[in-house]
């Protein structure tokens, strides 16, 4: 007896679609390359999902989504004024995550679809509070927290803010878990290295990487990706279909939002969180080199 191969695809463009088989391969076809009139992959995808096609559908948009501004991608080294605005901006992408995922968990009760439900609560219960890690990150490195995230929404960060209060207030909210995916998926990337890294630019003693850790492998990030990719897959055809299109949507504002940040220099993100406090802000780097002796070398070199 032949063993049925699962394959599922979705169109995440108007001409891209992304193919996966249970076996993990992934593949992109172009439908301006495809020979003759006919298109297998425009008809949408039926049936049940597999755990390989489903990681392999969700993780493929992520990758075409990064893939696409893959040229214009800043690499700059990490700094502690990016870092803080780094911190503003986790701030503001979890402050409202669990009620908004509650909010989209009684949209699904209220249609009859309780597993979904129950599944939103969890993660709502499980990114309670998450904010007030990088407030205290904010606090370790000397900043008021609380005031520089009331006056200070970084731009590369509000479309992403504002697409997950859009999906989770829709009258079918499923997106809302193709955008959370992405965040965590991206999150679960960071390992130790990445942390150590961060550590090695503040000032020597401050522990600042508790929403950074919480954020990463070392956390429970890789646990809550693997829980929804078994639940996505366990989805009508239709639920992953949309999932799958918000976890690519997601992910271009996503990157394309970082980008925006990553390209500032260090001296300006150091002049917004400074406006957004309404203060000059002193803190020592690792080598106890401050932000005026650095701002007055600047000058010194201009003249």
């Amino acid at each position: 007896m032949t063993t049925r191969r699962i394959a599922e695809w979705v169109s995440v463009t108007d001409d891209v679609s992304i193919i996966a088989r249970e076996s993990g391969e992934v593949w992109f076809h172009n439908r301006n390359e495809t020979k003759g009139q006919v298109d297998p992959f425009a008809v949408p995808m039926q049936g049940s999902g597999s755990l390989g096609s489903t990681v392999g559908l969700l993780d493929g948009a992520i990758n075409l989504a990064f893939t696409t501004i893959e040229r214009e991608l800043a690499r700059p080294k990490p700094t502690l004024a990016a870092y803080i605005v780094a911190l503003v901006g986790a701030y503001h992408t979890s402050v409202d995550t669990a009620q908004n995922l509650r909010r989209a968990a009684g949209r699904f009760e209220e249609i009859g679809r309780p597993e979904v439900a129950a599944y939103l609560e969890m993660r709502a219960r499980e990114e309670t509070g998450h904010d007030r890690l990088a407030i205290k990150d904010l606090r370790a490195l000397g900043v008021p927290g609380e005031r520089l995230v009331a006056n200070f929404i970084p731009e590369g960060i509000k479309p992403l803010c504002k697409r997950f209060d859009e999906l989770c207030a829709e009258e079918y909210p499923i997106g809302s878990i193709g955008y959370s995916y992405c965040l965590e998926r991206i999150a679960a990337l960071k390992v130790k290295s990445d942390i150590d890294s961060v550590q090695a630019i503040c000032p020597a003693g401050v522990d600042a990487t508790r929403f950074l850790r919480s954020h990463s492998s070392l956390g429970s990030e890789a646990a809550h990706v693997d829980e929804t990719i078994e639940f996505v897959a366990s989805l009508p055809a239709d639920d992953r279909i949309r999932v799958v299109r918000e976890t690519y949507q997601s992910a271009l504002l996503l990157a394309e939002g970082y980008n925006h940040e990553l390209l500032k220099s260090e001296m300006q993100l150091q002049r917004e969180i400074e406006q957004a406090l309404g203060q000059s802000l002193e803190y020592p780097d690792p080598q106890g080199y401050s932000i005026a002796q650095e701002r007055a070398a600047v000058a010194a070199r201009a003249d």
